[in-house]
């Protein structure tokens, strides 16, 4: 793992005494998209990590000339290695929040204030954003019933009732980030997030955000056969815990 620089300030701190929020955006081959998604949050918040996860495209580059700090795989780990990567580095520069935000274009960094404030309030642990307690979100029929089954096997097995479990966008307390395991490299680490949030009985709420479905994003998705064996990947990897 290398890490590289951009144009950002290298202070965590904003000179004001405030939270230390970081946001953290796994890419992979994200090069047409990732470069905005940094500059969106960056108009925002100063701090933003990006783990390029062995992207064979110009990803690193591109997010880099954007304004973030590239934290660089050498190799393809998958989603939950990179989110990992950049929570750990993260907590490393000394953030205080750290929000989990995709490259693809699908977040609105509008939506990143509603996930910070119940952490830094000391009202919950973990905020989770929910596509579906909005209901102008135009979720794919497909892609909805997937996202559904994915909602009852995750209460299932985890004992926790949300109205979405496959969110990328969510807020950790740095104590929170601390304390979650993350060990499935791949997308079967949103489930596992759910269970450690149940495992160690961590203050959590759901807040409304907005998701924008592009061509773009659809097809760097995932497919519906593959979402279940994401699913029982978390199966697997949670009979072994």
């Amino acid at each position: 793992m290398t890490e590289e620089r951009g144009a950002m300030d290298d202070s965590a701190r904003d000179g004001k005494g405030e939270p230390r929020v970081f946001i953290v955006i796994p890419a992979f081959n994200e090069g047409p998209a990732v470069g905005d998604a940094v500059r969106s949050v960056l108009s925002r918040y100063q701090n933003v990590i990006v783990v390029d996860d062995g992207s064979s495209d110009d990803t690193g580059e591109r997010a880099r000339a954007a304004g973030a700090l590239v934290v660089t795989h050498l190799i393809n780990r998958g989603q939950g290695a990179a989110l990992k990567t950049g929570l750990d580095y993260g907590i490393l520069r000394g953030a205080d929040v750290l929000v989990t935000f995709d490259a693809d274009g699908q977040h609105d960094s509008d939506d990143v204030d509603a996930l910070i404030v119940p952490v830094v309030q000391g009202e919950c642990d973990v905020v989770l954003g929910s596509r579906f307690l909005r209901s102008d979100n135009r979720i794919p029929f497909v892609r909805r019933c997937v996202l559904k089954v994915g909602i009852l096997v995750t209460w299932i097995l985890s004992g926790i009732r949300l109205t979405d479990t496959h969110n990328g966008l969510r807020a950790f307390s740095r104590s929170a980030a601390q304390r979650i395991r993350i060990v499935q490299d791949r997308m079967a680490h949103a489930s596992e997030i759910i269970d450690e949030i149940a495992t160690k009985k961590l203050r959590y709420k759901e807040v409304p955000v907005r998701i924008t479905y592009t061509e773009y994003s659809m097809k760097k998705g995932q497919s519906s056969s593959a979402a279940f064996r994401v699913l029982m990947d978390f199966i697997l990897g949670k009979l072994a815990r």
